[in-house]
């Protein structure tokens, strides 16, 4: 077992890698294990064939995720981070839901830039049974997820966005409620810095000079321009047309310094409410900042809602 610190609590991957039990039920990823200098099993995580492997195994082992595969030069996600992320959003629900969690089908989840994992869907829905509707602006992406879809024979709503400048707007219609929008934003202002950039990490994983990253990503998910800041900023200014059509809005957001300019561009929007909820896997902090146009009382009555709906 591989040691992960502070996950959330309910993240299925809290105790680490049970490679007995993914090897198990994923032979192919025997190929890929090696140990580590304690005599542990593990993988190379410079590996971006043993990263897709370890995936595919950790998606069908708790997650009964049985085909999950990538076209080339995808984004790969690491599981245990996308899993907490969907666990902190449970809890933003619960706190205007008597501290209960709302499970199913019921709970409608926009995630923004799905890509061709459709990673936070699977796990969303797995987990509590939400419905989701996974956007991106990439063709590739949008066949890799249908795909994974049709295979699994999964209920997951999935969108093409056309014009990359709208974030909204295209997505969600008239008659659409949603309880959470997320999203995992571009983090580069352009292609040169997602170089340089994958360039850094190989260095820093003391593999030299190179073009490849072991979690791979293409344009639409390294870079925008302006970078994260950029990207966030129009999606909250955006946010203020569909105020009554999402419950609350979210975003991860990688680097602490955003923080304080979006905080002014939320007081701005004159948003009713909004925080920053941090999560931290093992050394690396990250975080996500959510908002609402809604009152408190309103969104505790519009999941209330939500119950009675489930419960007739």
């Amino acid at each position: 077992m591989i040691k992960k610190a502070k996950l959330h609590p309910r993240n299925q991957h809290l105790n680490g890698y049970d490679f007995e039990r993914l090897v198990a039920d994923l032979p192919e990823l025997e190929a890929f294990t090696v140990f580590n200098p304690a005599g542990k099993t593990t993988i190379d995580f410079q590996d971006p064939d043993a990263v897709r492997m370890l995936n595919r195994a950790l998606l069908k082992s708790h997650y009964n995720i049985d085909f999950w595969e990538l076209p080339a030069n995808y984004l790969c996600p690491p599981i245990p981070g996308r899993v907490d992320y969907i666990h902190f959003l449970a809890d933003l629900l619960a706190e205007n839901n008597n501290r209960e969690i709302p499970h199913g089908k019921h709970i409608n989840v926009l995630d923004i830039g799905t890509g061709a994992s459709l990673v936070y869907p699977l796990i969303g829905q797995r987990e509590y049974g939400w419905s989701f509707t996974g956007v991106d602006v990439d063709a590739g992406a949008i066949k890799s997820a249908r795909k994974i879809c049709q295979l699994n024979k999964l209920s997951i709503d999935i969108k093409h966005q056309t014009v990359p400048s709208n974030i909204f707007q295209g997505v969600i219609d008239p008659r659409d409620f949603f309880h959470l929008s997320m999203c995992n934003p571009p983090f580069h202002a352009s292609k040169e810095k997602a170089k340089e950039g994958t360039q850094r990490k190989w260095r820093n994983l003391g593999k030299g000079h190179s073009q490849k990253l072991n979690f791979g990503g293409q344009n639409a998910e390294l870079w925008y321009p302006g970078g994260e800041i950029a990207f966030i900023a129009r999606m909250i200014e955006q946010s203020v047309d569909f105020a009554e059509r999402c419950l609350w809005f979210t975003t991860l957001v990688s680097k602490k310094s955003n923080l304080q300019p979006i905080s002014r561009i939320l007081r701005s929007a004159k948003v009713a409410d909004y925080k920053v909820v941090e999560m931290a896997q093992g050394q690396k902090t990250s975080r996500f900042v959510a908002w609402s146009f809604f009152k408190k009382r309103k969104r505790s009555s519009v999941l209330a809602d939500a119950r009675d709906e489930i419960s007739s």
